[in-house]
């Protein structure tokens, strides 16, 4: 993935990679370490939490838990690779691009995520994907990432169009 994103970009130029609270910040921060590795060089990166921005807050209750929103440097012009765990209806990533939209006015916005496992509900594609699973109606896929869960796991339950 990190390749993928090196290559879209051209290079390291302009690049914050921006993950997703919860499990996004922690792909994003690996994505930065490997480009470390084989760049030498230590991108930007920061932390969206996209709570207010969700088109179901009401569905939340009443107190809903706001995590902070983290840009380590202005992204005017930047290009800002956001990056999640799983992208499913594309909700999510909507409420990401609202959010973003209050920050500043990147030269590009790319989406990389872990698991794509389609169901989309609205218009968004990503350019990076980790890994494409097709999983039915009602089915699952949960990341589970070392930093929070203690163990590094994609599990995927009602794997195919008809479970």
């Amino acid at each position: 993935m990190a390749d993928e994103i090196l290559e879209l970009n051209d290079g390291t130029d302009g690049l914050v990679l921006v993950g997703i609270h919860r499990r996004g910040v922690q792909i994003a921060e690996r994505l930065a370490e490997v480009i470390r590795e084989r760049e030498g060089i230590d991108i930007p990166r920061g932390a969206l939490d996209i709570t207010l921005y969700r088109d179901d807050l009401q569905t939340v209750g009443p107190r809903p838990v706001v995590g902070k929103t983290v840009l380590p440097v202005p992204i005017d012009g930047m290009v800002v690779v956001i990056v999640d765990d799983v992208l499913y209806t594309g909700r999510t990533i909507r409420a990401a691009l609202d959010e973003l939209a209050d920050f500043g006015r990147p030269a590009r916005i790319m989406l990389a995520v872990l698991v794509d496992r389609g169901g989309r509900e609205l218009p968004i594609q990503p350019d990076v994907v980790g890994k494409q699973v097709e999983v039915g109606t009602g089915g699952r896929v949960d990341v589970c990432v070392l930093a929070l869960d203690g163990r590094d796991e994609v599990v995927v339950t009602g794997v195919g169009s008809g479970a």
